[in-house]
C-alpha cells in the first residue's frame, strides 16, 4: 500500500511531480492492500488462458472447411474438434480453481519475504526489461532440469504423461498437467523474482508474458510473422511441438523458452537430426522436380 494520502504528498516525498503512469498507479492502488494487488495474478491467469488462445481455436475449427491454414500447422494430419478443445479448456480451468488459485491465495508471505514492492516510484522501462530477461533466463534453466526429471521413467509414468496426452499440442494445453507437476513448476516461475525482486507491476508482467509464451509454444502452428522469431535462441512452437510429437520417449527439447540448454547438454540431437533430414528430403525433391521439368522441354 502506498504510504501517502494524496498525490501532492507523494510528489513532496519524491521531490518531483508524479508521471502520468505514477498518478494512474496512485489512483488505483493507494487504498488497496499489497495482498489485494498480488491476487490480481489469479484474474490475469483466468483472462489470459480464456482469451489469448481463442484466435488459435478459430483457426483450428476453420480447417474443417478450408485447408488454407494447413501450411502453418506443424502436424497437419491432426485436427481437433470443438468438443476436444472445450474439454481441454474445462480441465485447465478446473486446475486453476482447485490448485493454482488457492496456491496464489496462500503464497503471499513469500512475496513479502522477497520484498516485491508496490509503492512509488514506478520502475523505469529499462529496469522492467532487465528484470524480465533475468526471470525468463532463470525460469528456463530451472524448468529445463525439472522437465528432464519428469521424463525419467518414474516421473513420466507418475505425473508427466498427463501433459503428453496432447501429442499435437493446442494453446489451451499449455498448463494441462498433473496437479503435482503444476505445483513443482511454480518453483522456476517464482525463482527469478526471488533472485531479482522488483515492483508488483513487473511481477504482473512476468506472470502474464510467461503464460502467453507458453500458449504460443503449445499453439501447434508455426506462423512466419510471429515476432518471437526475432528473439535470440528462442525455441517457439515448432521446437516444442517436436517434443510432444515424440512423446514419452522424448529425450529432446526440454527447455521451456530458449534452446541453449538443450544445445549445451546435447538434448536437441534428435530434433536437429530430423530438421537436417527433412531439409535434405526437401532439397532432393526440388532437384528431382527441376530434372523432370527440364527433361520435358523440347529443343
Amino acid at each position: 500500500m502506498i504510504p501517502y494520502a494524496t498525490v501532492e504528498e507523494a510528489s513532496m516525498a519524491l521531490g518531483r511531480n508524479l508521471t502520468l503512469l505514477e498518478t494512474l498507479w496512485f489512483d488505483y492502488s493507494a487504498t488497496k492492500s499489497d495482498y489485494y494487488l498480488y491476487c490480481h495474478n489469479i484474474l490475469f491467469l483466468f483472462v489470459i488462458f480464456s482469451f489469448v488462445p481463442l484466435p488459435l481455436v478459430f483457426i483450428e475449427l476453420s480447417r474443417s472447411t478450408s485447408d488454407w491454414f494447413d501450411r502453418y500447422k506443424i502436424q497437419p494430419k491432426v485436427k481437433n474438434s470443438f468438443s476436444d478443445i472445450f474439454r481441454c479448456y474445462k480441465d485447465v480451468m478446473k486446475m486453476f480453481i482447485l490448485v493454482v488459485g488457492p496456491l496464489q491465495l496462500v503464497s503471499y508471505p513469500s512475496i513479502q519475504m522477497i520484498e516485491i514492492r508496490s509503492g512509488l516510484p514506478l520502475p523505469s522501462l529499462m529496469e522492467i526489461v532487465a528484470q524480465l530477461v533475468v526471470y525468463f533466463l532463470v525460469e528456463d534453466y530451472t524448468n529445463y532440469w525439472i522437465h528432464r526429471f519428469f521424463h525419467s521413467k518414474w516421473g513420466y509414468e507418475k505425473f508427466h504423461h498427463v501433459h503428453h496426452e496432447y501429442t499435437a499440442p493446442i494453446g489451451y494445453a499449455a498448463p494441462y498437467a498433473h496437479w503435482a507437476e503444476v505445483l513443482l513448476l511454480g518453483i522456476p516461475t517464482f525463482l527469478g523474482p526471488a533472485i531479482a525482486p522488483g515492483h508488483m507491476i513487473t511481477f504482473w508482467l512476468w506472470i502474464a508474458l510467461r503464460q502467453i509464451e507458453a500458449i504460443e509454444t503449445h499453439s501447434g502452428y508455426d506462423f512466419p510473422w510471429t515476432l518471437t522469431k526475432y528473439i535470440p535462441f528462442y525455441g517457439g512452437a515448432e521446437y516444442h511441438d517436436y517434443h510432444h510429437y515424440v512423446g514419452g520417449q522424448s529425450q529432446s527439447n526440454f527447455a521451456s523458452v530458449f534452446t541453449y540448454c538443450d544445445y549445451i547438454y546435447g538434448t536437441d540431437k534428435g530434433y536437429r537430426f530430423q530438421k537436417k533430414l527433412l531439409q535434405q528430403i526437401k532439397e532432393s525433391s526440388k532437384k528431382s522436380n527441376k530434372q523432370v521439368n527440364g527433361g520435358g522441354k523440347l529443343d
